[in-house]
C-alpha cells in the first residue's frame, strides 16, 4: 500500500474546505448539502462528489459514492489504496462500506450523524474488525461550519 505521504500530511481542514464547496453545488439541485473528495496519496484531489440523489432520481448518489467513483476512474482501478476520504457529514453504511471495498485507509469527516452515522455515531462499519479492510478515522475536522451548511439547508424546509 503506498505510504501516507509528507507531501499529503493531513491537511484536513484545507481538504475539507474543498468538500464545503461541492456539499453547496448539492443546493443547486436541492439535494441535501453534503459533499465529498477523495485524496490521493500525494495530495491530489483525484474525485469529488456531492448528493446528487434529487437530481439524478438515484438513491445511491451520495457524494462520496460519487468521489470514489470518479476517482477509481482517475486512477483505473477499484483500490484506491493510500488514499483519503474527506467528507462534509459521517459516513452512512452504504458510503462507509464503499470505502472499506475501495480499500481507502483514511477517512476524514466534519459533522457527526446521529441518525444514520456508521463511522462512530450508529454503526462503525469503517472499523469493524471482522471486516477484510480497516480504516483510520478523523472525526469533527470544520465541525461547526460542516453542520452549519446542513442546519441552513433543513431549517428553510421546515419553516
Amino acid at each position: 500500500m503506498p505510504a501516507y505521504s509528507a507531501a499529503a500530511a493531513p491537511n484536513h481542514a484545507e481538504w475539507m474546505q474543498l468538500a464545503l464547496q461541492a456539499a453547496r453545488r448539492a443546493l443547486e439541485t436541492e439535494d441535501v448539502p453534503i459533499g465529498a473528495v477523495v485524496v490521493g496519496p500525494d495530495g491530489v484531489v483525484l474525485g469529488t462528489g456531492w448528493n446528487e440523489r434529487e437530481a439524478t432520481s438515484d438513491p445511491t448518489a451520495h457524494a462520496e459514492v460519487l468521489a470514489i467513483r470518479r476517482a477509481a476512474e482517475a486512477v483505473g482501478s477499484w483500490r484506491l489504496e493510500g488514499c483519503t476520504l474527506v467528507v462534509t457529514l459521517e459516513p452512512c453504511s452504504m458510503c462507509a462500506g464503499a470505502s472499506v471495498l475501495a480499500r481507502i485507509p483514511r477517512v476524514v469527516f466534519g459533522a457527526w450523524d446521529a441518525k444514520a452515522g456508521a463511522a462512530g455515531s450508529v454503526f462503525d462499519i469503517l472499523r469493524e474488525r471482522r471486516l477484510n479492510h480497516w480504516t483510520e478515522v478523523f472525526s469533527g475536522v470544520l465541525e461547526a461550519e460542516c453542520g452549519a451548511v446542513l442546519r441552513e439547508f433543513f431549517e428553510v424546509r421546515r419553516d
